[in-house]
């Protein structure tokens, strides 16, 4: 994202042109998790795992050699990159649907958000420095070596965790899914027990059918799109209005965003967690017996998001600051400040309506700053984020019912 302005003068393209490298990278970014993440259900976490790295070095080395005549070439190599990088994230969270229990899954989530939250907070820094000092044509040079000793590392220390290959850790799978060195679970392999039923092949779009989760992901999407709408103009927003700034200086004023989002998917998880025990346990003090997320009657909507009201009155408040703190020109450290605060409770997540809400944002974003300014233009966004908060509890009473419609008719 530093590198935006540069990348633009080197193609000869305006920035919103460049920005639709972003556009395109996030509708993948959407796109391919939904098959890859339905392979990795089949096949298994490790191989696809792997395969997607290796896709993200080959588009890295592609787009750190790609002409400057040829911007299709740029935009199709994005394309690859995304459909590389994006999917190990929710491959991810396979993971940890396999490792973890339901009432851990909030702080297991949160953890494991904070790696792939480093990138976009150090990430823009290192950009900076790497234009400024070799050119923009070595952040991705970076990117292919970081990737390749990703690579490596799964391969020699990271195990199958697909219940359907591995059961609890117990069952010895083919040597394919093993890895190099048996860091984790070593002491369980070899263990003889019966192997779980595979899983077939389902239609993962069938999830926008059910009308509890569509609403979810239109009410994420929509918050999605506006984090995105601050985080990809950070660039060429302060560069024209703090034109003192070097590219490097304009990568770490993304630390401000990293922060955020890292402290909030620390902080949130934790929240989380502890939202869905003290009402687990007020229902097992209310009728004596032990539930669960695998009973019906449970509310884990309500667990939850028993504080995303508060969360989203934040983030609106900090979107709508954060464009009149660049209207008027203040000191930096304010909307700096602002993008801190509203990312600690506006953190993003990647799904296809998600990205797709996300990739529309940007692809307009330049043009009605451009229009209106950048007060009004985050004001707009930030009445759009509370438009959508009868969502919230929209969900609390629709989620139950669907779900006991849908166990209704599996059963």
């Amino acid at each position: 994202m530093p590198a935006i302005p540069v990348i633009a003068t080197d193609f000869h393209k305006s920035v919103e042109l460049i920005n639709l490298t972003v556009t395109v990278y996030m509708v993948f970014q959407g796109v391919s998790p939904v098959f890859w993440g339905t392979l990795a259900d089949y096949v298994g976490r490790r191989p696809i795992f792997l395969s997607c790295i290796l896709v993200l070095i080959a588009a890295c080395i592609g787009l750190a050699l790609v002409p400057t005549s040829d911007y299709w070439l740029l935009m199709v190599l994005r394309c690859v990159q995304a459909a590389g990088s994006a999917s190990t994230v929710a491959l991810g969270a396979g993971v940890i649907g396999d490792i973890a229990t339901p009432a851990e899954r909030g702080s297991f989530f949160g953890l494991f958000s904070v790696g792939p939250l480093f990138g976009p907070t150090f990430g823009p820094v290192i950009g900076g420095v790497l234009t400024q000092t070799l050119g923009w044509r070595w952040i991705f040079w970076f990117l292919a070596i970081a990737a390749a000793l990703c690579f490596v590392v799964l391969l020699a220390l990271f195990p199958e965790t697909l219940r359907q290959l591995v059961g609890d850790g117990s069952v010895l799978p083919s040597r394919l899914y093993r890895p190099l060195v048996p860091f984790v679970g070593h002491g369980r392999q070899g263990v003889t027990i019966e192997r779980p039923p595979r899983v077939p092949l389902v239609n993962p779009l069938r999830i926008l059918t059910y009308p509890d989760i569509l609403v979810l992901l239109l009410f994420n999407a929509t918050q999605y799109a506006v984090f995105y709408a601050i985080t990809a103009t950070i660039s060429t927003i302060f560069e024209s209005t703090y034109s003192y700034l070097s590219e490097t200086e304009i990568g770490l004023c993304f630390l401000a965003s990293g922060f955020g989002t890292i402290t909030g998917a620390f902080v949130i998880g934790k929240i989380m967690d502890r939202d869905y025990r003290g009402i687990k346990e007020k229902l097992v003090r209310e009728r004596g017996i032990a539930m669960g997320t695998c009973e019906g009657d449970f509310p884990i909507e309500k667990a939850r998001l028993r504080t995303t009201p508060i969360q989203l009155s934040i983030c609106v408040a900090c979107c709508a600051g954060y464009g009149w703190s660049l209207q008027q020109k203040v000191n930096i450290a304010v909307p700096l400040v602002i993008i801190s605060w509203s990312e600690t409770y506006c953190r993003p997540r990647n799904n296809l309506v998600r990205c797709a809400f996300g990739a529309a944002c940007v692809s307009v974003i330049d043009l009605i700053l451009n229009g209106v300014g950048a007060g009004w233009t985050y004001t707009i966004l930030a009445l759009i984020s509370l438009s959508t908060s009868p969502m919230i509890w929209l969900i609390v009473w629709l989620g139950p019912r669907s779900r006991a419609k849908r166990r209704t008719r599996n059963s």
